[in-house]
């Protein structure tokens, strides 16, 4: 039997609210009942279990497509929503700055340092709330200092990463397939604007002066001499890095942080053997995956899948934090558990259009860590207020407060 939005009346009760401030019960019930269900709230089926969304994602009758408001936030061509020619290219102007033997040259000496730095401003102080003070500023200040924006702030870094953000994430929509907030987006808009007013002078700068900076690089390789691509071109996928790629090692960090405070034996361990904390990170980025459910494909021919019939043309988002919580896979999802055993989640995507930058994200999130617990080997999540976590398709604890003796 064909599975329909009609048989799924329940869904027409969901909000962008619920999936903004907890979407676990709302996923946890897709993938017992429709594991490919139609969401009329997001104008898309979605799928919710890890089988279904890695098949998507190596399937070749789908292909990627950008949502709606993804779409509207950062135009085309953006990197995560083109394919073929346009998106071999893209790959190959972002990943050679992101291979694993690159980027083993040059991260720590741009990571440590900045995390050290953000450390010493408050570890004397007996707290901090490390969302704000340290998790966002060491992930925003590291990548932009490797595009080559060192002479922005990484206060307004992390402001050009939320605006985006809401933007992105403004993605409600009419029964009649119109944005239901489209006074949303203007905010992005603006953030849009003040990113191009610093951005454009320095690309004025590197196409005729090429420097070692990842966008310099994004200009000059692979092009014929004399030519550089345009930057048009490459402003979408500037805004992908501006917020994906700034929000998953920062959002990444805290979210392993939370789940490693809710289990204090679990926190001791890694304090005393830091050779722990990559297999903490993956744990924490499975337990609350920073990319939510940012991610979609769209039919390249009629399919017939879990017992849906999707027309050719049909888009489906992905939800790879539900396909996390998969208890098909995991026992327990819920619950962070450092010594689950080893299984590939689903943070970073599959298939082709996986996280260009996984290696660079782990090392980001694995130096943050070191240096923070060698400073401040005896913090405590400040229990005085509950964490709270936002977000639907971006997600991550809103602050961290913590105490400690100095």
């Amino acid at each position: 039997m064909t599975t329909t939005e009609n048989d799924l009346g329940w869904l027409d009760d969901i909000t962008m609210s619920q999936l903004e401030r907890n979407p676990y019960p709302v996923y946890e019930r897709l993938r017992a009942e429709a594991p490919l269900a139609y969401v009329p709230v997001l104008g898309s089926y979605v799928a919710s279990t890890a089988e279904l969304c890695r098949e998507i994602a190596t399937s070749p009758d789908f292909e990627a497509v950008i949502t709606p408001a993804g779409g509207r936030t950062f135009g085309h061509p953006a990197i995560i929503g083109v394919n073929g020619d346009v998106h071999a290219d893209l790959r190959g102007m972002v990943e050679p700055q992101l291979q694993p033997v690159e980027v083993d040259r040059w991260v720590d000496d741009l990571v440590r340092p900045i995390a050290r730095r953000y450390v010493e401003a408050f570890e004397n102080d007996g707290r901090a709330e490390l969302v704000g003070q340290y998790a966002e500023p060491v992930s925003v200040r590291s990548l932009g200092d490797l595009l080559g924006l060192t002479d922005v702030s990484s206060d307004t870094l992390r402001d050009w990463f939320a605006r985006l953000n809401r933007s992105f994430t403004n993605a409600a929509m009419t029964a009649d397939g119109e944005f239901a907030n489209p006074e949303g987006f203007l905010d992005g808009d603006r953030a849009k604007e003040e990113i191009k007013a610093a951005v454009d002078p320095l690309i004025d700068r590197w196409i005729t002066e090429p420097a070692d900076t990842a966008i310099s690089h994004w200009l000059h390789d692979g092009m014929p001499p004399g030519k550089t691509r345009d930057r048009e071109y490459i402003y979408p996928t500037i805004y992908v890095y501006l917020l994906g790629a700034m929000q998953e090692p920062g959002h990444g960090i805290a979210s392993t942080l939370v789940g490693l405070f809710g289990e204090p034996e679990q926190f001791e361990q890694v304090v005393d053997d830091p050779a722990l904390i990559p297999r903490a990170i993956a744990e924490g980025m499975r337990w609350t995956s920073p990319i939510w459910s940012a991610t979609a494909r769209i039919t390249t021919a009629d399919v017939h899948l879990a017992g849906v019939d999707l027309p050719k043309g049909t888009p489906v988002i992905q939800s790879y934090g539900s396909a996390n919580h998969d208890t098909g896979l995991y026992e327990a999802p819920t619950r962070f558990d450092l010594h689950r055993p080893p299984l590939p989640h689903l943070a970073f995507g599959a298939g082709r259009h996986a996280c260009a930058g996984i290696y660079y994200a782990n090392h980001v999130m694995r130096i943050a860590l070191e240096e923070l617990f060698e400073a401040i080997p005896n913090m405590e999540r400040d229990t005085s207020a509950e964490v709270e976590f936002w977000g639907w398709g971006f997600r991550g604890p809103t602050a961290l407060p913590v105490t400690w003796e100095v």
